[in-house]
């Protein structure tokens, strides 16, 4: 008997409509962490994103749910021993960047974000940039992409955006129609889109392309205080992207082609290298900005942080094996050495958690004890066991019956701290709620007014002709926003698909984008 509240349909028709965790809880906030005030930290208590974030990391094996084509190689990075022409050691106590002609040794992986491990190369993607350095201090990872900024600004987006731009769960097929319809919701993303679908969203090869940390971090100096930073690497090469007429030309031809051009370069002795430099800003909201500095969908304005060089990184070595280095080298965004820290941008503190998460999954709990994700320095923890153990860490000295903290029978013991901790001040309401300055046009306008003539014509042509199969709400709603970034931007859109005849047939991303 239907007593009119659903009971008596299937479990799987009761309320379908609303948006629920698996455990079955209607989810009423799905677009923000709870975080203390709108600007964070986040908080551990988050079980919707942690529950959600795990099974996203969990989707797919043994390939990398994003970043599965790659190109790698060995290297070093050599310090500069200052911050421009200002002594470093104010800004952080980090020993790698100490010393003029200090060597450490990296390994870097360059990759395309959405596609899989067989795409071609050439095909429109944000280019993942990643570097392990390894240290004396232990491992760093610095992990990033090409265009400085992201999609969104709150881990809690970060499973749709690469569902929306991922194939069809029924064609399996890669559609514009699922592409803007999140992204014509989500205004967010402009600045990120407009990179994209510019020239700049498929770069000439991996040698000639630059590189960015996008997040704000901390770096932390002896006395424990601490300034925000961000890392940009810039390309001795020079920078140089593709049109899509040429990317399809070159895919006719030859898809690996930006793996090739590295693997030969290094081969023949052509070491590409990057200069390593980094914008600093004092730690605060920074009212005086029309933006929050922790939003990942932001630059800093060069003119008012001014990029500053710190140090170069060389690759002269490539990979003995693609599978045991390229494909197993596993990056954490919370992998860092003393001297660093994190900072309050809610998307960085979800990407910590999950990349070390999922390589736990993808590669196995003992990823670490790879050698090339193992540091080269000593290694000795209390962790045992889990699939794939090797060897047990441990230093001289240690008893190997004890694997606890504290014990008089040779257990490892703490390390002195080097300086006093980063211990910032926050206080607030355990709240779900977006930065209070989203400014999502500004920057995307900017942006579009950067480029030139050549780049908005590649840009609008893109753009219209991916638009062109979507439906027209989503196509209003773009063009809206476009409107709101620059009304040039809004009206080269719109006149681009009001002279486009509309077919029906959806725009295949492997193609355009």
């Amino acid at each position: 008997m239907n007593n009119g509240n659903g009971a008596d349909k299937p479990v799987d028709e009761q309320d379908a409509a609303t948006l629920t965790t698996r455990q079955g809880h209607p989810v009423v906030n799905n677009q923000n962490n709870r975080t203390v005030g709108d600007r964070g930290p986040t908080v551990m208590e988050n079980y919707h994103f942690l529950e959600k974030i795990s099974h996203f990391d969990r989707e797919r094996i043994p390939e990398r749910v994003v970043h599965a084509r790659g190109a790698g190689a060995h290297g070093y990075f050599e310090a500069y021993g200052s911050v421009g022409l200002e002594p470093i050691a104010p800004l952080t106590r980090a020993k790698l960047f100490q010393t003029k002609g200090k060597r450490t040794p990296v390994f870097v992986r360059f990759s395309s974000v959405i596609h899989g491990g067989h795409s071609p190369e050439t095909l429109r993607d944000p280019r993942g940039f990643s570097v392990k350095f390894y240290t004396e201090d232990g491992n760093w990872d610095l992990v990033g992409n090409n265009l400085q900024v992201f999609f969104i600004r709150d881990a809690m987006k970060f499973p749709d955006v690469v569902h929306a731009f991922k194939p069809d769960p029924v064609t399996n097929r890669q559609d514009s129609r699922r592409i803007f319809d999140f992204l014509s919701l989500s205004p967010s993303s402009l600045h990120m889109a407009t990179f994209l679908f510019s020239p700049w969203g498929i770069p000439a090869n991996y040698r000639e392309m630059r590189g960015s940390g996008v997040h704000a971090y901390k770096w932390v100096n002896a006395d424990g205080d601490a300034v925000l930073v961000k890392y940009h690497w810039i390309p001795k090469q020079g920078e140089r992207n593709l049109l899509q007429s040429e990317a399809e030309a070159i895919q006719g031809k030859n898809f690996n082609h930006a793996s090739e051009d590295l693997y030969d370069a290094i081969e023949r002795g052509d070491y590409p290298e990057w200069e390593l430099q980094v914008q600093t800003m004092e730690d605060g909201e920074h009212l005086e900005l029309d933006f929050d500095p922790l939003d990942a969908t932001k630059i800093w304005p060069p003119e008012l942080f001014p990029l500053r060089p710190i140090g170069r990184m060389v690759l002269d070595r490539n990979p003995e094996n693609y599978f045991a280095e390229v494909e197993q080298v596993a990056f954490g965004v919370g992998v860092m050495v003393d001297g660093m820290d994190f900072s309050d941008d809610k998307l960085l503190q979800g990407r910590t958690f999950s990349y070390s998460d999922t390589q736990r999954y993808r590669v196995g709990p003992n990823y670490l004890q790879l050698p090339i994700n193992r540091a080269k320095t000593a290694v000795a923890t209390n962790q045992r066991d889990g699939q794939m153990t090797y060897h047990v860490d441990g230093g001289e000295g240690t008893n190997p019956h004890v694997n606890y903290e504290p014990s008089a029978k040779g257990s490892p013991v703490e390390a002195t701290p080097t300086g006093p901790q980063h211990t910032p001040f926050v206080s607030g309401h355990v709240i779900r709620q977006a930065i209070g300055r989203e400014n999502n046009y500004g920057q995307a306008g900017d942006r579009f007014r950067a480029f030139s003539p050549w780049e908005r014509d590649e840009l609008i042509a893109n753009l219209v002709s991916l638009l062109t199969p979507c439906d027209a709400d989503i196509q209003e709603r773009m063009i809206g926003h476009f409107t709101a970034c620059d009304a040039e931007y809004g009206a080269r859109v719109a006149a681009g698909l009001a002279s486009t005849h509309v077919d029906g047939s959806a725009s295949a991303m492997a193609g355009r984008a």
